[in-house]
């Protein structure tokens, strides 16, 4: 998601108060990095490589940094590591996803939290740290029903992963232990968008960001497809079936194609064996599509030919364009995606 920021001049940092801590980790920081190391019973460098996953730099030694819920989590991951199917890389491939996943949500939300604070205060009274403090004391009640809604959103989601693990491994396309799936990938992306964001102030910007994801993941979804992430004017997600893929990808042209004052998307799909790892995808098939997205003319949806070979004519409308050289990737026949003409 776009990240809107409260502007500068709105903020005076006068301090960094203990109480924004204390109220959201649930205690003082009291404990330094060895302490913390002792009470967990966890060895000082993996438990250095845990803290750099999560997306922090090393404390001091001396440094006073930690609270008992700290302690209370490090004791879980030691527990886990005296189980047969956990181990240390395990441990760190999972915190390293749950630091940048949960990084970029606070950062998201502790942004869109601050400037609507911003907004309720007159326009000359800047957001200080003590009405932080204030605001996020004012809140507690509602965090619960925060950590309950994450919970039970990553268990959806966990569920949605299992489904689709055991359906590939049963249709013997998915090696789950390799992380290897055959999947379309798909690129959408906004065409003009450097041009377009120069002509944008920072909240038009982050409005249009918002309209642009909002919109490419209830298409996406609703063909049977995953974002796999969004970089602004671009989506990467991954469908299982080829003919859904170009759905998707047909219904995110014509989506925005039919916006008012919305400039043109561009999709570009491929099909083969990906690797998955944190959530992310690679391999050729995902440089495949984002070269074609590249080259696609405005409102084109462009496949490659293994996506293109396993549609059903009667259904869609595929024309081979003529050879180019994509980086990296030799000379390539994009195939030109279109509905069936009437007639």
């Amino acid at each position: 998601m776009a990240e809107p920021r409260v502007p500068d001049d709105r903020i005076r940092d006068d301090r960094i108060p203990d109480d924004i801590e204390e109220t959201l980790l649930g205690g003082p920081l009291h404990l330094t990095r060895r302490e913390v190391e002792d009470a967990a019973g966890l060895s000082g460098d993996l438990a250095v490589r845990i803290w750099q996953a999560l997306g922090f730099p090393t404390p001091r030694d001396d440094e006073v940094a930690f609270t008992d819920g700290d302690v209370a989590a490090l004791r879980e991951i030691r527990d886990l590591l005296d189980g047969d199917l956990v181990d240390e890389e395990m441990v760190l491939q999972l915190v390293r996803a749950v630091g940048q996943t949960m990084g970029r949500l606070a950062s998201w939300l502790g942004d869109v939290w601050l400037l609507r604070l911003s907004a309720l205060l007159p326009p000359d009274e800047p957001v200080t740290a003590d009405l932080v403090v204030t605001a996020l004391e004012s809140t507690e009640e509602l965090r619960p029903a925060f950590e309950r809604l994450l919970l039970h959103g990553w268990r959806r989601q966990l569920a949605a992963a299992g489904m689709r693990a055991a359906a590939g491994t049963a249709a013997a396309r998915t090696d789950p232990a390799a992380g290897l799936a055959h999947l379309a990938v798909g690129f959408a992306d906004v065409v003009s968008f450097t041009r377009l964001s120069r002509k944008l102030d920072a909240d038009e910007l982050a409005a249009f960001v918002e309209r642009f994801e909002s919109a490419a993941t209830e298409v996406v979804v609703e063909a049977g497809g995953r974002i796999v992430k969004t970089l602004g004017d671009e989506v990467l997600f991954v469908v299982a079936e080829p003919a859904a893929a170009a759905e998707a990808g047909l219904r995110l042209a014509e989506r925005f194609a039919a916006e008012p004052g919305f400039p043109d998307v561009r999709v570009g799909l491929a099909y083969g064996e990906v690797v998955q790892r944190l959530g992310d995808v690679f391999g050729t098939p995902v440089n495949l599509a984002a070269r074609l997205t590249a080259t696609a003319y405005p409102g084109a949806v462009l496949a490659d030919g293994g996506l293109a070979e396993a549609l059903d004519p009667s259904r869609f409308d595929v024309s081979a364009l003529r050879p180019r050289p994509l980086q990296g990737l030799g000379r390539v026949r994009p195939r030109l995606l279109r509905r069936p003409r009437k007639g």
